[in-house]
């Protein structure tokens, strides 16, 4: 129950972090335009470089350390310590080479400027030590207050697309606030240490072999607006951000099973339960299979209509970006079940890290051409190859570890059921008006098929559900 509890946790503090775009992207398409939404998501693409430096693998390294330490309060204590003073060290150095790269910079200076308040804000972020101690109750609580503020005051203050600088102001000093909010919790769990006898850097080497993948992921979920800006235009690459601010919203429910698993496995394989870790996973992979299969085909069915009515008429170019993206929610939650919640857990760094190099390595080179020849929807595309490059050399890795019948013992049940739903939701979304009302009956219809053809396909999950429901 706790691990059901846990999920649940991450999946709204995941849902939370997003709640804010979420709400206001339909506003902030309207008074900031394709173009204040593109300029946003460029700057922000390229800070998100210097926070991915300045972290160095702490965020993966510190909830895998934490979980093996966490039956020590004194290790624990001193284990966070570190890690802290490491992340403060890395983040100063980032942030030096940002002001360098802002010296030679000429577009768009002040909203890097501004943009930059998230670089400082993420030396504060010790959402990793919570988690690793599983308590994913307290991530929602102490950011509650703080989105709510962040929400009224985008609707107070953000009126026109000369309000750019506000909006991204408002957004960085959210981050900052939310982070520092975690602090006051930590009396609960540390006790006092002897700050000359910390060694922060002996935890560089082994956060480094986490960062490596981590550059990987960074490179084909920001790279592809980077280069969009680079290649296309701004614009594009708003568009292709929209895309993903959905896309990433649906990924939140689906990987918040990733979070929670890690040190519950971790812990596993630290006390040398190593049947115990592959149970997980079976569980885990089946589990995400069921509700990543029906969100993709849902998403790709209401999309036509979703679109203009979410972002309006003006990003109609989100429509076809998003109904290809929408392809790597099932990829993702595979790729997260295998790497995040059993190769990462049991020490398989190399596999995991090799498996996202290669998507990082695909992605950059299909990027390129694609782009050029056909824009967001050549990044989108070209998203969908490097996921899929994931996944398969993550299948491969494991391929002597585990029983692949097993895994996808019942995954051939989802994709059935969900493709009948896609038909018959899609034939619904062609044929009646684009209102919300209409999405709403959508979502429902393709709801009730789907749950009612994983009952008449007697599918395991029901089964299990009915268990933890009954408990």
């Amino acid at each position: 129950m706790q691990i059901i509890r846990n999920f649940l946790y991450n999946a709204i503090y995941q849902l939370f972090i997003l709640i804010v775009p979420l709400v206001t992207t339909p506003y902030l398409s309207r008074v900031l335009g394709p173009s204040g939404v593109g300029i946003n998501s460029y700057t922000n693409s390229i800070i998100q470089y210097f926070i991915l430096f300045g972290s160095v693998g702490i965020d993966l390294y510190g909830n895998r350390q934490i979980a093996f330490v966490r039956n020590d309060k004194a290790k624990m204590s001193k284990t966070f310590y570190e890690l802290f003073i490491l992340r403060i060290l890395t983040i100063c150095l980032a942030y030096l080479v940002f002001v360098i790269f802002l010296i030679f910079i000429g577009k768009y200076r002040v909203y890097y400027l501004i943009q930059s308040i998230s670089i400082i804000a993420a030396a504060f972020d010790i959402s990793w030590f919570f988690m690793g101690v599983e308590n994913f109750g307290i991530t929602v609580l102490r950011n509650f207050v703080v989105k709510v503020i962040t929400l009224a005051s985008i609707f107070l203050f953000v009126k026109s697309y000369n309000n750019l600088n506000i909006y991204i102001l408002i957004i960085s000093l959210s981050i900052l606030f939310g982070n520092l909010t975690f602090f006051p919790s930590l009396h609960k769990y540390l006790e006092q240490v002897e700050f000359r006898k910390l060694r922060p850097l002996k935890h560089l080497k082994q956060s480094l072999i986490l960062f490596v993948p981590q550059v990987a992921v960074q490179i084909y979920w920001v790279l592809n607006k980077t280069m969009l800006g680079i290649l296309d235009s701004v614009k594009s690459a708003g568009f292709f951000d929209q895309s993903d601010k959905i896309v990433k919203i649906v990924l939140a429910i689906v990987t918040a099973t990733g979070t929670v698993m890690l040190p519950h496995v971790a812990n596993a394989f630290a006390r040398g339960e190593y049947h115990k870790t592959k149970e997980y996973l079976y569980i885990s992979f089946s589990f995400v299979s069921a509700i990543s299969i029906p969100m993709m085909f849902g998403l790709i069915a209401i999309t036509p209509k979703f679109v203009p009515l979410f972002f309006t008429s003006q990003f109609s170019n989100v429509i076809p970006i998003l109904m290809i993206e929408s392809i790597v929610i099932i990829l993702i939650a595979w790729s997260n079940a295998i790497g995040t919640q059993y190769l990462l857990p049991t020490n398989q760094n190399k596999p995991y890290t090799i498996s996202v190099m290669i998507g990082a390595i695909v992605n950059l080179i299909l990027n390129v051409p694609l782009i050029m020849y056909l824009g967001t929807v050549g990044a989108s595309i070209a998203t969908v190859f490097s996921e899929t490059s994931v996944i398969a050399y993550q299948l491969f890795a494991i391929r002597h570890q585990v029983s692949f019948n097993k895994m996808f013992f019942e995954s051939f049940k989802y994709l059935i059921s969900g493709l009948v739903m896609f038909l018959i939701v899609f034939e619904i979304n062609r044929k009646t008006p684009r209102t919300w009302l209409f999405i709403g009956v959508e979502i429902i219809s393709g709801t009730i098929i789907y749950l009612l053809l994983l009952l008449i396909l007697r599918a395991e999950i029901v089964k299990r559900i009915k268990t933890i429901i009954c408990k």
